[in-house]
This record gives structure tokens, sequence and C-alpha cells, in this order.
């Protein structure tokens, strides 16, 4: 309960924030320790809001519950030195989780990273800053492919004009006593074009989980959090050996548009029984209607910096779409339209509505719910 209490409390101070174009100064929450040498406080707090309709069965009752909460209240503290090393010790109060851990030291031979973070596979997952994405949740077939965080040593390497490469081996564990297997991985990105407000970026990723439980299962909520719901679920598949996963990936940011793309698919190998395979993929298109351009670094794209005195506004479309059915395995097809408005009000506090239509079909039992959800987000 204190908890909750200090959150909100940050959160208001962030509304009471005054909406400065441009504003970019660092709060007070960062220490230089001198030599170079700095330790600080991230926080990341967000409170949603969803809203159904249209989602009875056919006895009449709801399949959802209306919720409001917290998403997300991440806690980072860090030390480091900009181009040698990095520590981070970080967690979710709300998910009650160990977030980022790890250690990374940076060296001609590229970055190394020993600890707890994101595997590769799933761009948005893996690879932009849960801060930074477009829409309040991940698309589908991000949601059924992405592997989550893993105890394991990443390397990435950009000595190569254009490119960026990367590599990780994962543990058997993690932090929260969630992983099931040993986990190889990489990623590679080109970016032919990579300027201020004009940059194609264009990747694939792979990985191997090594499944110790024998076990795997596939599912995907319908683009919110606040609900248990999963419109698509393979439920439990058996004799699983390996999960492989692969990702495309692709995005053309030109001044305030930006057009990005993903196809994900997982193969469930199981030697005596029919191998399962689920795919999907998810298209979307964004304009800030006040002309701002979208940040890009290392892979990874940012948000939008205020250049007005209001802030700056988004606007953005999505269509994602994933298929669970193979074989005798029925675990449902789902695809939804989702649009989306962002208000960023400084770079610290970002206000987000989303509406999503979801079409699924699962067996006998198609639902198609409609979704209305909105987000208040601080970032420092």
């Amino acid at each position: 309960m204190r908890l909750h209490i200090l959150a909100a409390a940050v959160l208001a101070c962030g509304l009471a924030q005054p909406a400065l174009a441009g504003d970019s100064d660092q709060w007070p929450t960062s220490v230089e320790l001198g030599n170079g040498v700095s330790a600080g406080l991230k926080g990341l707090l967000q409170y949603d809001v969803n809203q159904f309709t249209d989602d009875r069965l056919p006895d009449g009752t709801d399949r959802f519950d209306d919720a409001h909460t917290w998403r997300r209240q991440e806690f980072n503290l860090y030390i480091e030195k900009k181009g040698v090393f990095t520590a981070n010790a970080g967690y979710d109060f709300q998910a009650n989780s160990w977030v980022d851990n790890y250690i990374g030291v940076e060296t001609s031979a590229g970055r190394f990273r020993l600890g707890q973070f994101k595997t590769p596979v799933g761009w948005e997952d893996g690879n932009i800053a849960t801060g930074n994405v477009t829409f309040m949740e991940r698309s589908l077939p991000e949601q059924a492919v992405y592997e989550g965080r893993r105890v394991g040593l990443d390397w990435v390497y950009q000595g190569i004009p254009h490119w960026l490469l990367q590599a990780g081996f994962f543990t058997r564990h993690d932090l929260n006593d969630d992983a099931a297997g040993e986990t190889f991985a990489g990623r590679v990105v080109y970016n032919p074009v990579q300027e201020q407000g004009e940059v194609v970026h264009l990747g694939l990723s792979a990985s191997r989980e090594l499944r110790d439980d024998r076990t795997g299962r596939i599912r995907a909520r319908p683009e919110v959090n606040l609900t248990p719901v999963r419109l698509v679920d393979t439920g439990t598949l058996e004799g699983v050996d390996r999960l492989d996963r692969q990702g495309l990936e692709a995005a053309w940011i030109h001044g305030p548009v930006l057009l990005q793309g993903e196809y994900l698919a997982m193969q469930a190998i199981r030697p005596g029984l029919r191998d399962f395979q689920a795919r999907g993929y998810y298209v979307y298109g964004t304009w800030a209607l006040t002309g701002e351009s979208r940040g890009y670094k290392a892979g990874s794209i940012a948000g939008l910096t205020p250049a007005h005195p209001w802030g700056a506004l988004e606007l953005a479309l999505r269509y994602a779409t994933l298929d669970l059915d193979d074989g005798a395995v029925t675990g449902g097809r789902e695809h939804d339209w989702t649009l989306g408005l962002n208000w960023y009000i400084n770079t610290h506090f970002k206000l987000q509505a989303n509406v999503i239509r979801a079409f699924s079909d699962r067996g006998n039992l198609p639902l198609d719910p409609t979704i209305y959800a909105m987000r208040a987000q601080l970032n420092f």
C-alpha cells in the first residue's frame, strides 16, 4: 500500500511539471561520483484503464471484466561510466518481479553484458524500451513468440558501418524462477539509411530454446494487459524438445511518419509427435501531427521529443494477426485493429488512448470484443 501511494505521488508530480518544449533536462535522480562515474534512479510508472464491449458468451455472461490499476511500477538503480561500464538493478513492484539486472562493459570488440535482460526475438518486446512503444501493449504475435527476460551473456557489435550484430546465450534460470531451458539467440540489423529524421531499418532475429520440462504453451491477450483472458491459446503442448523462434523486422522513419512491421514465427519441435508452428505479423503507421520525428539508436526506435510548449501529438493505426491452429492443435486465430492517440506532454509524461477491435475464432467460439484503453505514463 505504501508503495502504491509513493508511485501515485510521483505520477502526480509528473502531471504537475510544466510542459516545456524540448524539456530534455534530467530530473535530479542521479549524482556524479567523479571521474565520469554517475549513479542514480530510473523509474517507469504506468496506470491503465481497460473497458470491454461486445464480449458476451452464448449464455449471456461477459467474458471480460473492466479494470483499472497500475500496469507497471518499475524502478532501476544504476551506476555507470558512459562508454565504459554500466551496472543496473531493476524491480517491478506491480508484477513483483525482477526486470533488468546486469553488468555491462564497452570494449573495442563490442558491448558485453552479463545478468538478466531481454531476449532478442521480438523487436518491440526485446529491443525497444517499454516506455517508448507506440501502442499500450505489444501486438498479438509479439506476445506469443517473445521469450521474456533470461539470465545470460550477450554481445552487441556496431563496428561495421550500417550494421548491428548481436549474439547471446541464456541459461536454464532467471531471477523469477520462470525459465525452463537453455537458449541460443542472435540478431542482425542493417541500416542502409540512418540520418536525423530519415531511417531505414531491416532486421533478422532467431533463437533456439531447449526445453527441460518437455512442454510449451503459446497464447496472447487481446492487446491489453489488465485481463487474464486469452482469446487464442494452444494450451499445454506435450513432448516439446525445443522451441525455435524467428523474426523479420522492417521500419521507415520519414520526418513525422513512421511505418513499421514484423513477421514472427515459432516452431515447437516434438520428436515422435507432430511439430507445431505458430505464425503472425503486424504492420502499423504513425503520424506526428505536430511535426516531430521519432529518434533512432542502436536498432531501437525512441519516442517523440515535443517541439511545442503544449507537447506533441501522434496518431497511430495497427493491424495484427496471429494463427495458432496447426494440425490437431486448435489454439485459434485472431486479428486486431488498433487505433491509437499519444500525447507527449513533455519528455517525462505521456498520455495514451487505444481503441482495439478484436476478431477471434477458436473452435466454435467466435468472440469479437471492442476494447477502450487509456494510460498515464511517467518515465524518468
